[in-house]
């Protein structure tokens, strides 16, 4: 058994103790940190049981399955705080997500890739499509952003009703991207994956029904846990000193990804870089093109004022995220110095949201 999966096992003994804590009282921030900690584990046993459903059920389906679960902790994270209000925590978590697989996972996957192999290659056909896509996502920020700031007297609704709008679009582009990936340029995603899959999915078939409780069971504690972090958000990070901006941004699209974090550095340390930003980028595509549309259709049928309209900081920090990365992946190459700029570029943005003063109107 690997490193990573004993230190996953460790961690659960806190799904207990968080419970323990939350009914017992023992505080807030008790409650948010272990309440975190019982997420990681779970998020990475999620991630296991799809992939090992996948195996079972064939390659197109199960890559259906990978797509649409492989953001599902930060998306039920997110769906608990929208329904408590906390819209700008949410977008908070979109913003992080994004620039957090595209800064800090790639950065640490082509650091730590980097170091031990001189240099690594990945599709460059792939990293343009990725690159045109994550564009999309940005514009798609920009315009209700834009609207809101360039108009005197906008009304909320109007903001929601575009963002219903663009959501609708950015999800029909997702479903695009699910076809050229796995039907029509399927040959593009699968070079350099065949390794990967040889050692990683067993020769003896999976238990299907056995996967599906584990990923039903996990689901559900993941629902529990994120009612209790989203409770105990407000005054535990006021008790660390930390705004619900930078807990957004930063906190929790970690708590959330980790595993799947874990997942892309490891491949990566084995010269497998294109199955490392599959997970990278992907990953914030899938946020940028389908979570953060669902999250907006749900704040409309939940009531919540959720839209598209993010802070300009926020907006930068996503351009500026999506720009760097895409410079550095267009040409199909990697090495550690890559790495570090783009590590250097997440430390940067997330000492600029340590200091950028809190949202107001949460809760």
């Amino acid at each position: 058994m690997s490193g990573k999966n004993i230190l996953f096992l460790i961690l659960l003994v806190f799904i207990p103790v968080s419970l323990t804590a939350h009914f017992l009282g023992w505080g807030d921030l008790i409650v948010f940190i272990t309440a975190a900690l019982a997420i990681l584990p779970l998020a990475a046993w999620m991630g296991t049981a799809t992939e090992e459903i996948a195996v079972v059920v064939g390659p197109s389906l199960g890559g259906l399955l990978n797509a649409t679960f492989g953001n599902a902790t930060e998306l039920i994270i997110a769906i608990v705080a929208l329904r408590a209000g906390l819209i700008n925590v949410v977008k908070a978590s979109i913003t992080g997500s994004i620039i957090g697989n595209l800064l800090l996972v790639m950065g640490l996957s082509m650091l730590l890739g980097g170091l031990r192999h001189k240099e690594q290659t990945f599709q460059p056909i792939v990293a343009r499509v990725n690159a045109a896509s994550m564009n999309l996502a940005v514009i798609a920020i920009l315009l209700p952003t834009a609207m809101n700031f360039s108009s005197q007297g906008i009304s909320e609704k109007i903001l929601q009703h575009l963002s219903i709008a663009v959501a609708i679009v950015l999800i029909l582009v997702y479903a695009l991207t699910l076809l050229f990936s796995m039907k029509t340029h399927a040959y593009l995603y699968e070079v350099g994956m065949v390794d990967a899959e040889i050692e990683e999915i067993p020769h003896t078939k999976p238990n299907l029904w056995l996967w599906s409780g584990v990923l039903l069971v996990c689901t559900l504690l993941v629902a529990l846990e994120s009612e209790m972090l989203v409770d105990s958000l407000e005054v535990a990070t006021s008790q660390l000193g930390l705004t619900a901006l930078f807990t957004g941004v930063i906190i929790v699209p970690i708590v959330g990804n980790a595993a799947e974090h874990a997942t892309a550095v490891t491949v990566a340390m084995k010269d497998k870089m294109d199955l490392s930003l599959s997970v990278a980028v992907g990953s914030s595509m899938q946020i940028a093109l389908f979570v953060a549309p669902v999250l907006v259709i749900a704040g409309w049928i939940f009531g919540q004022p959720m839209d598209l309209n993010f802070q300009p900081f926020e907006l930068v920090a996503v351009a500026v995220s999506v720009f760097i990365a895409n410079s550095i992946s267009s040409d199909g190459k990697s090495n550690w110095l890559e790495g570090t700029l783009l590590l250097a570029a997440y430390t940067v943005l997330g000492i600029a949201f340590y200091f950028h003063p809190a949202i107001d109107g949460i809760g």
